[in-house]
């Protein structure tokens, strides 16, 4: 009860022009898990339950921004540092992040706490700190232009970088109007096949996981998600942050699945499934209707991601339909770094250099076996 409460005086924190000096306070990771559902824009990639699996080899601060005694912001820092002194690296990946988004002085709490983070890992720590803004639903990303303003150098960006953002913030009629008009017209003819949409409990996952594997064998597609580690973030997240479970069905049997991050104020789309007869029962846009319809019911949940292409044109095309005229195509920002010392600069550049070298090898080698022995 007192966060939430902490969290609905956040505009009266301060001036909204201004925000007073907030004290710093590092927690467990398993206190940053359990409050992390407060945070508006809390995503995946800021709960340690998924970045401790993704990276293991990196160590991770879990740290709350406080004004007195209220929360106002957090941010999970992942770090190493190299040996003989040399520097080392801290990365924040779609952080930091805001109890209340909406606050008139959200952007400047964001600000304040980057500064904050320079000061404790640029330049205490010499490091090299490398942030990855979250994508926004905007034409503009404010915390990308807040880190180019504070002397942050734009780094690697993806291949592919549009993210699609569908406004669930909406009633049905409105949302459903909004809909390419292809992407309307193969959701009516879904309507007509007989499926039958499901909200699963956990008990449902080995059902997901099957649908997974039998489309990752089928279709051949190089994966680069994190799905092997979807086992231990299900296993072990708080419940007030899991994941939801959507499974859609055919006569009783499943032909599609999608599994929901949904704790913030905007919903991502983590990992969708289908078997060989969800295609010619457009089973993909009737599960993504209701599953839309069932987010546009959550008060707190305004917009709806539905991630990348990996440069699929037919995700492209399918994606951007269900975007429509409501929604919006953005990008993903490039990975903003900044080094006070110069052998962190040396040092981080280096790092990402081969990371980027190996990141293109491995994407051309699983292309090539993707294509085929004729490719």
């Amino acid at each position: 009860m007192a966060d939430m409460t902490a969290k609905m005086m956040t505009n009266n924190l301060a001036d909204p022009v201004t925000v007073d000096p907030f004290e710093l306070v590092m927690i467990s990771p398993q206190q940053w898990d359990q409050k992390a559902h407060l945070f508006d824009n809390i995503c995946q990639e800021q709960m340690n339950v998924f970045a401790a699996e993704r990276w293991p080899q990196m160590n991770i601060d879990c740290l709350h921004f406080k004004l007195g005694d209220q929360l106002v912001a957090g941010c999970l820092m992942m770090h190493r540092s190299a040996p003989l002194g040399l520097g080392g690296l801290a990365v924040c990946k779609w952080g930091p992040v805001i109890l209340d988004a909406a606050a008139e002085n959200a952007e400047l709490i964001h600000d304040q706490v980057i500064e904050m983070l320079v000061q404790k890992y640029a330049v205490s720590s010499r490091m090299m700190l490398s942030i990855l803004p979250r994508p926004r639903p905007a034409e503009s990303n404010f915390a990308a232009e807040q880190l180019l303003a504070r002397n942050f150098k734009p780094g690697s960006g993806l291949p592919y970088p549009n993210r699609y953002f569908v406004n669930v913030h909406v009633d049905d009629d409105e949302m459903r109007a909004s809909f390419g008009q292809k992407w309307r017209s193969h959701l009516k003819k879904s309507e007509k096949n007989g499926l039958e949409f499901e909200h699963c409990d956990m008990s449902r996952l080995p059902v997901f996981y099957e649908l997974y594997r039998a489309m990752t064998d089928r279709k051949q597609f190089p994966d680069y998600s994190a799905f092997d580690s979807l086992h231990h973030l299900m296993d072990n997240i708080e419940d007030s942050a899991r994941p939801e479970l959507f499974l859609v069905h055919h006569e009783g049997e499943p032909v599609a699945g999608g599994i929901i991050f949904t704790a913030g104020d905007t919903a991502v789309y983590l990992y969708g499934a289908t078997n060989d007869q969800a295609l010619p029962l457009r089973a993909g846009y009737f599960m993504h209707w209701e599953i839309m319809r069932w987010l546009a019911r959550q008060d707190r949940i305004k917009w709806y991601d539905l991630g990348g292409t990996d440069g699929f044109l037919g995700l492209h095309q399918f994606k951007n339909g269900m975007v429509g005229k409501a929604g919006v195509v953005s990008t993903v920002p490039k990975v903003m770094n900044y080094a006070h010392w110069m052998l962190p600069r040396l040092l981080g550049n280096g790092l990402f250099l081969v990371r980027d070298v190996k990141a293109q090898v491995m994407r051309w080698i699983k292309s090539r076996k993707s294509a085929g022995p004729n490719a």
